[in-house]
């Protein structure tokens, strides 16, 4: 590159008007203000949306992600901003790749993490694709998650709003995927920032509720969703505590959660006693006293290493991990396996973590995501 050729905001050493971007559009305010801003910069820009469940059906609900009425708002959008706009088909793909797993994974008792699936086989592969089809240069989000570059090429950080950050949901982008990625607003402060923005551009969109539930799942009753998936799911059995006693009946193994205290139905105990394990194929919920949720031992496998080196290189390593996309980091020691697996070691117990859930890795000294992977038992 020439000493006086100097780089545009994504990172090209080219004028923006030459510079593609596809940009990944739900029709929310955030990838919105993404789109806005970077075609307001002089990008070349190309909206995606894409359809992930049936449409008629989505046009019916509100608040979910990529509903009929959030792709109306996505289009506009690229209406008002002036640059074009494709809507997608992913439903068969979405439905494979997430929803089916999701299910699976609810009747075998664990407590799958969607959103991470849509990101890893869906947003960033399938669509990171057709972006390069549409010979774009790179592909941009409104995920509040910071790409950085590092001595050994782009890293994956922490957003600068902790309490907007989405990096749990993002842990399995890998390298490659991360090279043609860009993520214009994860170096902002607050979300007021992104309103104010959406405000300055004119966005429509600019006081649009956040989506709080799973696209697919209406008013977050993922039981009611997995008997119309899988018919016959729900089989009653038993409540049991750690001796085998029946204290009372289900309607259901996947009505409950590891950790869930309330709704089992056997009230009249002098201690409260919370969900500690899911026998699937007896068809028991095991109740216990809260200490048994506590654990500091953690088995993953699929991990994704994004750190430098492999995982096997660095050996056991102290590192910050999440267990669950609400808590802040705590410290651990990670003890890699293969390539793929690990035990992490808490230094501190933590409640209710779950098989199906994810577990993330960070840099104890820094914002710097180091990868992930997926917890697949419990102790």
């Amino acid at each position: 590159m020439p000493l006086d050729q100097t780089l545009n905001s994504l990172g090209f050493a080219k004028p923006p008007s030459q510079t593609r971007v596809v940009v990944a559009m739900s029709g929310g305010v955030d990838s919105s203000v993404v789109a806005a801003q970077l075609a307001e910069e002089g990008y070349d820009v190309v909206g995606v949306t894409l359809q992930l469940y049936d449409h008629g059906a989505a046009l019916a609900k509100k608040g979910a992600c990529c509903a009929g009425r959030d792709i109306h708002d996505a289009r506009r959008v690229a209406e008002e901003m002036g640059f074009p706009h494709y809507v997608l088909d992913y439903e068969n793909t979405f439905r494979e790749a997430v929803i089916d797993e999701f299910a699976d994974s609810y009747l075998a008792g664990a407590t799958p993490v969607p959103c991470i699936r849509c990101n890893e086989r869906v947003k960033f592969k399938d669509l990171l694709e057709t972006a390069k089809d549409l010979d774009a240069d790179c592909m941009a989000t409104g995920h509040y998650i910071q790409r950085k570059m590092g001595d050994h090429g782009p890293e994956l950080h922490a957003a600068a709003d902790r309490n907007r950050d989405q990096s749990y949901f993002l842990f399995s982008t890998t390298a490659e995927q991360l090279d043609y990625l860009r993520f214009p607003l994860g170096h902002l402060h607050s979300k007021s920032e992104t309103r104010a923005l959406a405000q300055r551009y004119g966005l429509g969109v600019a006081d649009k509720p956040d989506s709080q539930d799973i696209c697919f799942v209406p008013n977050g009753n993922y039981a009611a969703v997995i008997e119309k998936l899988r018919p016959g799911a729900a089989e009653p059995g038993d409540i049991v505590d750690t001796a085998g006693r029946v204290l009372g009946q289900h309607n259901g193994v996947i009505h409950y959660t590891i950790g869930q205290r309330r709704g089992l139905g056997i009230g009249g105990l002098a201690d409260p006693l919370y969900v500690v394990k899911l026998d699937v194929d007896a068809r028991r919920v095991i109740v216990g006293p809260k200490e048994l949720l506590a654990t500091r031992r953690v088995p993953l496998r699929e991990i994704n290493w994004l750190g430098d080196g492999g995982l096997m290189a660095g050996g056991a390593r102290q590192i910050a991990v999440k267990c669950r996309s609400t808590k802040p980091p705590t410290d651990a020691i990670l003890r890699p396996i293969s390539d793929t697996e690990a035990e992490v070691e808490l230094l501190a117990a933590e409640e209710g973590i779950s098989p199906g859930q994810a577990c993330v890795f960070y840099d104890p000294d820094s914002t710097r995501v180091l990868g992930g992977g997926w917890i697949w038992r419990g102790y």
